[in-house]
């Protein structure tokens, strides 16, 4: 994280971007990103890039932006987080699998909790309660106060019981 919040600090149209895409200025989020990236190729930009894609449903455009960043730094894992939640909206969760798991041993990465959790929706989709419940408990490992994984593994343990 202290890579995206160096290039929010010294990267305009990056900042812009990121500023228009929590105003929900999807469009113009992406005009900035594309801005940024002409200046200077980044895995962040990529994956932000790819992150403003996801909100218009354009996931394998999303997912290309992610596959840039992953060939620029393997071990930024963002996109390999990135990739898995969009694969999982396309409805592949078998290929979402191998994405997740190689952002929770990614090096250069602080929010582990977002691909576990992911990885419980995967087998949550899948009927593998068991398997959901110890992805939910990583999760929750790394980030107690997650709050999608306080409610889903509540909601899990109500349904078994």
């Amino acid at each position: 994280m202290a890579d995206v919040e160096q290039k929010l600090k010294d990267d305009k149209n990056f900042r812009l971007g990121f500023e228009s895409q929590l105003r929900g200025d999807i469009h113009k989020a992406i005009e900035f990103y594309k801005k940024s990236l002409e200046e200077s190729e980044t895995p962040e930009a990529h994956t932000f890039l790819a992150w403003a894609y996801s909100f218009l449903g354009w996931y394998d455009e999303a997912i290309g932006e992610c596959q840039k960043a992953i060939e620029m730094d393997p071990e930024f894992g963002n996109p390999w987080n990135d990739i898995g939640a969009y694969l999982i909206e396309k409805g592949q969760y078998d290929e979402a699998v191998f994405y997740l798991k190689k952002a929770t041993k990614a090096k250069s990465y602080t929010t582990y909790h977002y691909p576990h959790y992911n990885l419980s929706r995967v087998w949550i989709k899948k009927g593998m309660l068991n398997k959901a419940i110890s992805s939910l408990y990583k999760a929750l490992e790394v980030n107690p106060y997650y709050t999608p994984a306080i409610n889903t593994l509540n909601h899990l343990i109500k349904q078994i019981h």
